[in-house]
């Protein structure tokens, strides 16, 4: 049985599969999504590509990812404000 979070995943990425079936010309769909749920959300790539194994990579979980996630992007936020402000020593 999946997580209530892959089946959030799962069902976004049949929703935009669906849409894609329907009208490929929109061409909506890209491989790079794949690969930033493996390398940014740590969801496992054995999991993605045939629905074996864990959700997430090892050692990772929802909350681990979660946390990883919100620093990351606290992070980014915070270059951008220095960039804005001239602050060049980050």
């Amino acid at each position: 049985m999946q997580s209530e979070q892959s089946q959030v995943i799962i069902k976004r990425f049949i929703i935009t599969w669906l849409c894609l079936e329907k009208e490929p010309e929109r061409d909506i769909f890209q491989v790079a999504w794949l690969e930033n749920l493996v390398n940014d959300y740590k969801v496992s790539s054995l999991w993605l590509l045939t629905g074996n194994g864990a959700f997430f990579s090892d050692d990772w979980n929802f909350s681990t990812v979660k946390s990883f996630v919100k620093s990351e992007c606290k992070k980014t936020r915070k270059r951008k404000k220095d960039c804005k402000q001239g602050n060049t020593n980050v």
